[in-house]
């Protein structure tokens, strides 16, 4: 089949461009053929991938995208595609994978009248309403429960356009039977000492994946635990708020920004804690990845895989309304309590009996059921 995938940007180390690229990846070993439409590319070009390259030029991030939007939909009114996918919000789409929460849903949770008079408002709005209208027939690669209730009381989506997939985490993030080994390996290598304590965060979006958070929580720890502490933080983010906020704090000798990488299982094993304090999130993929690993996890209940932690009994959440003195406690609480072996072994059972793994194959599986449906 001759597939047409769509999205804003790839990088190497951001969660949606990886589920992208293992989707596609999936449908080109299954002999589909892959076009590929962005505004830009970092990084290698699989093979088998034919990248197109729209240039689209705007002041503004809404800009840009409205602007690519609209060249995207006239380049696909020229082409023959089975199945059209997005990764972003787009018009014109047979299947879009929802990673990203529901615009609508928080810009009336968060802002008033005001802003829907704004330009971005106007432009994300009607993105969105392209594909969950009810006059779409786009339908839906969910992979947050909680979204999706957001979804239906916006914009009165029917529930048959919704296909609800399990996390995909690469295979490569399960805890290997020399886990212990490349633990102390990874701890010597990067100058740890074998009686410290690591904190993990992972993804890219400081800001949105609660950093500042961390570092309060860290702040908060008393002076003898505090100084046996460190953040290690795996992702791209702009640093300097952050650095100038760990200075205030005086944990900025604690804290260690390694942006994107490409080694994180290792990371995952030398670890003894994740922390996931999101301000909104709608997986989290860090907590399944960390499960599969053996790694605690020290999560805010509003992340979209928040409830992994609470099945494999393997680490405890923040509630919500998030509240930085609980964060806090909860931190330090884990940090010194003699369940942390427990919480480690078991994450470590969860991961071998939990689907963690089958997002790219039941997903490209429906994406050509629908091409299938949508060629007869």
């Amino acid at each position: 089949m001759r597939l047409a995938f769509c999205l804003f940007k790839y990088f190497p180390f951001g969660g949606l461009q990886r589920d992208f690229l293992r989707i596609a990846q999936t449908c080109h070993e299954r002999g589909d053929f892959i076009d590929v439409y962005t505004m830009d590319w970092a990084g290698e070009v699989p093979e088998g991938f034919n990248l197109h390259l729209l240039n689209v030029s705007n002041l503004t991030n809404h800009g840009r995208a409205r602007a690519f939007a609209d060249k995207l939909y006239e380049r696909l009114q020229a082409e023959n595609y089975e199945a059209i996918i997005g990764f972003n919000k787009l018009p014109g789409l047979d299947l879009y994978f929802a990673a990203d929460p529901c615009f609508e849903a928080r810009a009336r949770r968060d802002h008033g009248f005001f802003y829907r008079l704004t330009s971005r408002y106007r432009t994300y709005a009607a993105l969105e309403r392209a594909v969950f209208g009810p006059k779409s027939n786009t339908e839906i690669l969910l992979i947050s429960l909680v979204e999706k209730t957001n979804f239906i009381d916006c914009y009165g989506t029917p529930e048959f356009r919704f296909h609800f997939l399990p996390p995909g985490i690469d295979p490569d993030r399960l805890a290997p039977f020399d886990a212990r080994k490349r633990r102390e390996r990874f701890r010597s290598e990067q100058g740890f000492a074998d009686d410290e304590l690591l904190l993990l965060m992972v993804g890219s979006g400081y800001q949105t994946k609660g950093l500042d958070r961390s570092l309060r929580a860290m702040a908060a720890l008393p002076m003898a635990l505090r100084n046996r502490t460190r953040l290690l933080v795996v992702g791209r983010g702009k640093c300097a708020p952050f650095l100038r906020l760990a200075r205030q704090l005086g944990v900025a000798d604690r804290l260690h920004l390694y942006g994107g990488r490409d080694d994180v299982p290792a990371f995952l094993l030398g670890a003894d804690l994740l922390l996931q304090p999101s301000y909104y999130e709608n997986t989290g993929t860090a907590i399944v990845e960390a499960l599969a690993a053996g790694l605690p996890v020290l999560a805010t209940e509003n992340c979209g895989y928040a409830h992994y932690v609470e099945d494999a009994d393997a680490g405890l959440l923040v509630p919500m309304p998030y509240v930085q003195s609980t964060m806090d406690k909860l931190l330090q609480d884990m940090l010194i309590s003699e369940e942390l072996p427990r919480w480690r072994h078991q994450a470590l059972k969860f991961a071998k009996q939990a689907d963690l793994y089958s997002l790219p194959e039941r997903a490209a599986d429906i994406i050509e059921g629908i091409a299938a449906r949508k060629a007869s």
